[in-house]
């Protein structure tokens, strides 16, 4: 994915999601694009012990 190679602190996930890390790592914010129409979903934004349950 190009946002993975755009920024350095992102995560390629499953579904087309791409987790990145925010305000210094204290912070997460998921998010699924879908490309065919240029669009970004913002699904979580949320402290790390809070974003397990994302990853399984």
């Amino acid at each position: 994915m190009d946002v993975v190679a755009d920024f350095s602190k992102a995560k390629s996930l499953n579904g087309g999601r791409v987790r990145f890390e925010v305000a210094g790592g204290d912070y997460r914010m998921v998010v699924a694009f879908d490309w065919k129409r240029s669009i970004a979903f913002v699904k979580f934004v949320g402290r790390m012990p809070n974003t397990a349950r994302l990853m399984s």
